[in-house]
């Protein structure tokens, strides 16, 4: 059979990485480097702001059974579509979900991880990098306060979450010997299990029952405060209906820095609770775990080292590439009792094999990047970040009070800042729509990007911080931009209602006209 000529592109290991391809490598990534570097300089908003229509035609576009186009060709037509309407993250008008800007020696790392390419499911693949995780998750388990603590590096918050509430079950279901129950009593004991969690808790809480094969009923929601923070009174008294039920308490969680609120919980009276009755203590740390190495604002995370089981997101406030996140677990044998064996990949023989400790098995290094990140700036540098978006969500807060037309909702812990549009002679209804079209309009142009939650049944605008070089102004910007927005939203409204020509007192930016009618 003859062959085409991109038969031999096919079947060639010239486009793999090893030291025969070495210098084709290095001009690749510097040429990609030198492509995305020019980008990040000319950012000058959040995103492109191309239809969804737009962009799903230019998707559409790529020929993906078609022939090679070769390495260079196939990464500059790459970047010229995704690059080209990418989020930056980076830029000052971007102030809508837990994204970070992220440090440049975690990225520098990230190249090295991508290109070496370990798996540190087994000693055998990894060696030094399983040795550097461990060492990190020892450091992060004794910056919570946990002495003898143990972990392991995750995908994510959820995951983190999934890992953590798996061994509260298993915690539940070991019998009086210490062993793991099976059959009704397991299946009979599993029903009646649930976990007491506020309605600020992050949806992996209950996305995680449903995938542990709880009842459907198994997450009990326990009230909060008037901000937000989950109300000790309540959880005794939901700790004492779920016993006074028959029902078994598997886990209370709570949050170190709600994802719209940003608030942390009464972490210390919450683990009074748990102690007195036994119960696991589960805190989700994603948002609020870079306070670990604040400066300033440690004590708002005191309690902590109570808990059972702690997530941390090193890719919201230790300012790393995604992915990057731990489950940290108190006691190591509280990791113990969700692992798996197989004779190929984890014989009890070898006890530094990590896929012991993990739900995955093959699994990124991605431990590399928070290392990197700590040689190079230090946890000070890292905490003096965290605690700088912090004192700029305070500032906005400050500079919001008593604002005419946008008005504060909530107060924050951590760098969120939650608004509505609604001056004096604005509905709560006309204010609830403004939400979503003042949040559409800015999206749509790329000029800014805000985020909209529901507090009290009310929808908000939320802006999320986390840029620590974002100074006030440029949140102010951001700022004019919604007002804007939402003056030219109600001055249309008011136009295509008026029954008379429009007019200056309509919308101060529009000139006078006037229309006759000719009879």
């Amino acid at each position: 059979m003859s062959r085409s000529p991109h038969d031999v592109t096919l079947t060639s290991t010239d486009t793999l990485l090893r030291g025969a391809t070495a210098g084709t490598y290095a001009r690749v990534v510097h040429d990609v480097v030198d492509d995305v570097a020019a980008r990040f300089a000319a950012v000058s908003q959040p995103w492109s702001g191309a239809s969804r229509d737009e962009l799903a035609a230019l998707v559409d576009a790529v020929d993906l059974d078609g022939p090679g186009v070769g390495t260079g060709a196939a990464l500059q037509e790459t970047a010229d579509l995704y690059a080209t309407h990418a989020v930056w993250f980076h830029d000052p008008a971007y102030a809508a979900h837990l994204n970070c800007p992220v440090d440049i020696a975690a990225v520098g790392a990230e190249a090295m991880l991508a290109a070496i390419n370990t798996s540190v499911d087994t000693y055998d693949q990894s060696t030094v990098a399983t040795l550097m995780e461990r060492r990190l998750v020892a450091w992060t388990a004794e910056r919570i306060g946990f002495a003898r603590g143990d972990g392991v590096f995750t995908s994510g918050g959820t995951q983190s979450n999934l890992h953590a509430l798996l061994a509260a079950r298993e915690r539940a279901l070991t019998g009086p010997d210490g062993s793991r129950l099976g059959g009704l009593a397991r299946t009979g004991l599993q029903a009646r299990l649930r976990i007491l969690a506020t309605d600020a808790s992050h949806f992996s809480v209950a996305k995680s029952a449903m995938l542990l094969g709880l009842a459907d009923d198994a997450v009990v929601t326990v009230p909060t405060d008037v901000d937000g923070r989950l109300d000790p009174a309540a959880l005794a008294a939901a700790l004492d209906r779920t016993a006074a039920v028959g029902d078994v308490v598997m886990a209370v969680v709570a949050t170190a820095g709600t994802t719209d609120r940003g608030t942390i919980d009464p972490l210390p009276a919450v683990a009074d609770l748990c102690d007195a009755a036994d119960v696991w203590f589960h805190v989700d740390a994603a948002y609020g775990g870079g306070l670990l190495v604040s400066p300033t604002r440690r004590h708002l995370l005191a309690g902590i080292e109570r808990a059972r089981s702690v997530t941390v997101d090193f890719h919201k406030t230790f300012f790393q590439p995604v992915s990057a996140s731990a489950v940290i677990v108190r006691e190591h044998a509280d990791l113990a009792r969700t692992a798996w064996h197989a004779d190929y990949l984890n014989p009890a023989a070898d006890p530094d094999n990590q896929v012991d400790r993990s739900l995955q098995t093959t699994r990124r290094f991605d431990a590399l990047k928070l290392w990197a990140t700590l040689r190079a700036i230090g946890p000070d540098g890292i905490g003096a970040m965290v605690d700088a978006v912090c004192d700029l969500a305070t500032a906005v807060h400050a500079d919001l009070d008593g604002d005419p037309e946008l008005r504060l909702v909530a107060p924050t812990d951590l760098s969120t800042v939650i608004f509505r549009y609604q001056p004096d002679g604005v509905t709560d209804a006309q204010a609830d729509a403004l939400v979503a079209q003042v949040r559409r309009v800015l999206f749509d142009s790329g000029r800014a990007s805000v985020a909209k939650t529901v507090i009290d049944g009310r929808p908000c605008l939320k802006l999320t911080l986390l840029d620590p070089g974002r100074s006030l102004a440029d949140v102010r910007r951001v700022l004019t931009l919604v007002r804007d927005a939402a003056h030219g939203i109600l001055a249309g409204e008011a136009l295509a209602e008026a029954q008379e020509p429009p007019c200056r007192d309509v919308h101060p930016h529009l000139d006078r006209t006037t229309t006759e009618v000719t009879r």
